[in-house]
């Protein structure tokens, strides 16, 4: 009897542990998945938002056509910065005004690149904020910049409002890397580093 009774007791302890019975439902199993949230969430009236968070998440406009694609413009065409100033590379000529102490190199081709900047923002721009750089856009190389003496007007000094000027940027670059090549208008204000707008062309 006491056997009986003891394995009675077993058996329910084994039930009660197992859940014995078809009336109790498993649970259900933890999820092990997250509430989806936004990965960046982004204040849009916050008036320190920078421009990077801002045009990815905030910017509902249409680009104006000067303003896209930001890379492959063609000489010619322009740029326009948020603020208004406008950038356009006009030309990149092979340099032959050469003075009494500079000739050309064999290896290299010498060039002058030509780039109108229009201000058209509503403040006086340091052009001291843009630079100029050049790569080939065939099969590589980079142009090594220079000035040469006659007829150069570096990117430097004020800018003011409702003022154009053109500017030069002098580069040589190994002949092995071609003509085509890409011109990069870097843009960097105390406050951002600002969309560098890529131009391409050939050198004449």
């Amino acid at each position: 009897m006491r056997t009986r009774t003891a394995a009675a007791a077993v058996l329910l302890l084994a039930c009660t542990v197992s859940a014995c019975g078809s009336s109790s439902e498993p649970a259900a199993p933890k999820s092990t998945a997250k509430a989806s949230a936004p990965e960046h969430e982004v204040d849009c009236s916050d008036t320190s938002l920078n421009q990077a968070d801002w045009m990815e998440h905030c910017n509902t406009e249409t680009p104006a056509e000067s303003e896209a694609p930001v890379t492959d413009l063609a000489f010619g065409k322009p740029f326009v910065w948020p603020d208004g100033l406008e950038v356009t590379v006009l030309e990149a000529k092979v340099f032959t005004d050469w003075d009494e102490y500079e000739g050309p190199d064999p290896k290299n081709t010498e060039f002058r690149v030509r780039v109108k900047v229009d201000n058209k923002s509503d403040r006086a721009v340091d052009l001291d904020e843009l630079s100029v750089s050049v790569d080939g856009a065939t099969n590589g190389g980079t142009a090594a910049l220079t000035v040469f003496s006659k007829g150069s007007a570096p990117l430097e000094g004020r800018l003011a409002k409702g003022v154009s000027a053109v500017k030069t940027s002098d580069n040589s670059l190994e002949k092995r890397y071609g003509k085509g090549i890409v011109v990069s208008m870097q843009r960097t204000t105390a406050d951002d580093v600002l969309a560098f707008p890529e131009f391409i062309g050939t050198i004449k």
